[in-house]
């Protein structure tokens, strides 16, 4: 097992942004990361591991960079790696959250990065923050607070070239694939409204 984190100066938003994802933990001193996630203009599921959604998602290995323009998505991508890597099995991912809605979704999705830059996206995994706790009780956040979220693991069988990078990315939301969060608290499938922007 690897462990790998998330790293930056406090502005991994975006493709452009200054996210790695390394090997040493990131020293307490460093910045957090933000983003602005909005319920009415969600992240859209491009490819993915998906199945019976009709034509909603077409399912398959794309390029991510077009989407990794948003600045709601976080990027974290190591070095060019200097041998191969091969992973198999599961992928647990953890994140440390803040947000000032009492309920939101966290998004993960593994990305495949060539030399040239394109970016092939290989699975991807999402919570809602409400039943982190478990799915038998909803236990709500509060502003200001830091709570752990452990997503479910990710699955995959990759074999990272040399030259190839690692990337992570992380959101609120991967729409149509998941149904999206609108961020009140409330039921979601009964709700025409989203909240404010968080």
């Amino acid at each position: 097992m690897t462990t790998y984190y998330l790293n930056s100066d406090g502005k991994a938003n975006s493709l452009y942004g200054d996210g790695k994802l390394t090997t040493s933990k990131p020293k307490k001193s460093e910045s957090s990361d933000a983003f602005t996630y909005d319920p009415m203009n969600p992240v859209y599921s491009y490819g993915g591991n998906v199945c019976c959604t009709g034509n909603a998602v077409k399912g398959g290995a794309f390029d991510q960079r077009q989407m990794e323009t948003r600045q709601d998505i976080l990027v974290y991508t190591s070095e060019p790696l200097q041998n191969g890597v091969e992973i198999s099995g599961f992928i647990e991912s953890t994140l440390y959250v803040s947000s000032d809605a009492k309920d939101t979704d966290f998004t993960i999705k593994l990305i495949d990065v060539y030399p040239d830059g394109t970016a092939y996206n290989l699975d991807e995994t999402i919570q809602r923050v409400r039943y982190r706790e478990g799915y038998d009780k909803e236990v709500f956040m509060e502003n200001g607070k830091v709570y752990k979220v452990d997503l479910t693991p990710m699955s995959t069988s990759n074999y990272f070239e040399k030259g190839h990078r690692i990337r992570i990315e992380v959101s609120s939301s991967n729409f149509p694939r998941f149904a999206r969060n609108l961020n009140t608290g409330g039921k979601n499938y009964d709700e025409k409204e989203g909240g404010s922007p968080q």
